[in-house]
């Protein structure tokens, strides 16, 4: 049921992966019980750290970058962002966070939910740091594969407030 609430992120549940970020699900049972409308989360990045694959959705998505510096890489270019950075991604743009400076970012991501839909095209960019697939496809498990032989993301401590390395 979606009911109003008010958490701290330090209190959230946050999970992680060997080869990708840090996330920390602000949704409530985000696995069984996720918000109908957005998808929403906190990803915390370590330089040179891609978040996912580089990607497109057939839905809008919206970042702000709330501690340290990170790479975007949209459609095919990298761009550099710092603390309250805002990027806008309409439909049908491809992007990718990698984390980068001298210690963990984090960046708030918000995306709609209208449409569960992925596509994953090769680029070289996103390939410099692990976050291309190596043939396109639109299905997640083919993308993630390499990465999901290493394990599936597990619990971790929660990494807020970020601290510098």
């Amino acid at each position: 049921m979606d009911e109003p609430f008010i958490i701290n992120l330090s209190d959230v549940p946050a999970f992680g992966h060997p080869r990708q970020r840090h996330s920390t699900s602000i949704e409530p049972e985000a696995d069984r019980d996720p918000f109908p409308d957005i998808g929403l989360n906190v990803q915390v990045m370590r330089p040179g750290q891609p978040n996912c694959r580089y990607h497109s959705e057939p839905v809008q998505e919206d970042f702000l970058v709330l501690h340290g510096e990170c790479i975007a890489i949209l459609n095919g270019e990298e761009r550099a962002l710092h603390q309250w950075d805002f990027v806008h991604c309409p439909a049908g743009a491809e992007h990718v966070f990698v984390g980068a400076g001298d210690g963990p970012s984090a960046v708030l991501m918000i995306g709609s939910r209208r449409e569960e839909a992925a596509h994953y095209p090769v680029s070289e960019v996103a390939a410099k740091y692990d976050a291309s697939v190596t043939e396109e496809t639109d299905q997640p498990k083919e993308a993630y594969a390499d990465w999901h032989q290493e394990g599936e993301a597990v619990r971790v401590p929660n990494p807020w407030p970020l601290q510098a390395d």
